[in-house]
């Protein structure tokens, strides 16, 4: 019980102090906005692509929102000292972890209704896999916030956390299927395709909100899961090796 009021309040202070903030609140607002604006823009295309668009504004709100913030309070708390505090709390480094990464992995959950609901407005969502939807929500916000968890562990300034975050973001807008499909990109470039996480998520938003994915759903879930449970690990493993030892 203790272990759940220790995590309970680590999650609030991070909400507080780092989420809740109107600049961030609007950051996820606006974020999603420009990016269906640009690529409409871009496209020069109607109302009838916002479907085949939603899955990647969705998984870019996601990327960002979850990456953004975690990877410079992570990497500025260990620079005042403040995470040193926390590692005193009786609890385990395990949890403390999930604990520090919860506020990132709602904050990401929240960002992506905002270009559904916008969605909502002006395309017709009733063939959407839902059951799919959800749980692909949930697993991109996770792999996301632990993808910029060891970004986070693995630096020690907070202006090198967030340039190692774009070096990687970056090219996940063009080669993770996003609004590119991944089969037209050149044959030499697909194979990096595949060692991206995000990937395999917006695998399964193509296929519950288009229908149109490229690899076998199970074999999605099962790969994103995994690449969940990897980059947790890997960064326990950094924080033991450079932070504490």
């Amino acid at each position: 019980m203790k272990n759940w009021i220790a995590f309970w309040n680590i999650l609030a202070k991070d909400m507080r102090t780092y989420y809740l903030k109107p600049p961030n609140i609007s950051w996820g607002i606006i974020f999603p906005i420009v990016w269906t604006g640009m690529f409409f823009i871009k496209s020069g295309s109607g109302l009838e692509s916002v479907l085949s668009l939603l899955p990647g504004v969705m998984t870019i709100s996601i990327l960002f929102g979850t990456t953004s913030v975690l990877s410079v309070t992570i990497t500025f708390e260990r620079r005042s000292r403040s995470f040193e505090r926390l590692l005193l709390a009786p609890i385990s480094l395990e949890l403390l972890m999930l604990a520090k990464t919860s506020g990132a992995i709602l904050f990401g959950v929240v960002n992506v209704f905002v270009p559904v609901i916008i969605a909502v407005f002006v395309a017709d969502l009733s063939g959407i896999t839902w059951s799919l939807v959800i749980p692909a929500i949930l697993l991109i916000a996770v792999v996301s916030t632990f993808f910029g968890l060891f970004i986070a562990v693995s630096v020690s300034e907070v202006f090198e956390a967030q340039t190692f975050s774009n070096f990687f973001r970056f090219p996940m807008i063009f080669l993770c299927g996003l609004f590119f499909p991944i089969m037209s990109l050149p044959v030499f470039i697909r194979p990096l395709s595949y060692i991206l996480p995000i990937t395999y998520g917006v695998d399964i938003l193509h296929g519950a909100i288009t229908g149109e994915h490229i690899m076998s759903l199970t074999l999605d879930f099962l790969v994103i899961g995994a690449f969940c449970v990897v980059l947790f690990l890997l960064s326990l493993y950094n924080i033991k090796r450079k932070w504490i030892s």
